[in-house]
């Protein structure tokens, strides 16, 4: 029996786990949730064969896509590959003009080679690396949820999100942006629906008014 239910795919920032989305709320009798969890890229896989595989994981027609961070990245290559309903990002960035200047000079001159990842990997605290506010409670929560420890991946995914050369935003695409994300700061994003007083971890502390966003943007014909 055909579900009349829309179907939401969700993918996580860069070194998260599906916990990520937990505190996001859907009404279950509207909306079919999905979680696509980040596979291991295979050696020199470049980001358009990575999101090649990992569109295979969306099994409906017309689906909704929502990606957070450099899976919002992730998910503007899969819409290649995919015949989507809505394409949504959060904390994200639309193209390379919107990376802040500090990120660009790290790709510019690959000092993401650099980058102590297996160090990274091996640390049973994650959250020392933490960007943003540093209470307790949030630090706890992003040793948590910051669970995808895999040096390969790591490794691969942080020169992919440095070296993403989009210069031309998708049509259509929808931005949900806070105003306090320390990663892609507000100053550099154009087109966006604000989050007020959002974080680049506001998919947990904004959890409330960032899936509301989403609702209304897949309600909007």
């Amino acid at each position: 029996m055909k579900s009349n239910k829309i179907p939401i795919y969700f993918i996580p920032g860069l070194a998260a786990g599906k916990e990520i989305f937990e505190r996001l709320q859907f009404p279950k009798d509207q909306f079919d949730v999905h979680i696509i969890s980040w596979v291991i890229p295979f050696k020199n896989e470049t980001l358009k064969a990575y999101a090649q595989r990992m569109a295979t994981f969306v099994k409906h027609d017309n689906a909704v896509l929502v990606g957070v961070s450099f899976g919002g990245v992730v998910a503007q290559e899969m819409c290649a590959f995919l015949n989507v309903n809505k394409l949504i990002i959060v904390s994200s960035v639309k193209n390379k003009s919107e990376m802040p200047r500090r990120l660009q000079i790290v790709s510019f001159l690959k000092l993401y080679k650099m980058l102590p990842v297996k160090t990274l990997v091996s640390t049973p605290d994650l959250t020392k690396y933490a960007i943003g506010p540093k209470s307790r409670q949030k630090l706890s929560m992003y040793n948590r949820y910051l669970s995808v420890r895999d040096s390969g991946y790591l490794q691969w995914a942080i020169k992919q999100m440095l070296t993403w050369d989009r210069k031309n935003e998708i049509k259509g695409i929808i931005h949900i942006h806070g105003n306090r994300d320390a990663v892609f700061p507000i100053k550099n994003i154009k087109n966006c629906q604000l989050i007020k007083d959002g974080t680049h971890a506001m998919i947990l502390f904004k959890a409330q008014e960032v899936s509301q966003k989403i609702i209304e943007n897949i309600s909007k014909k």
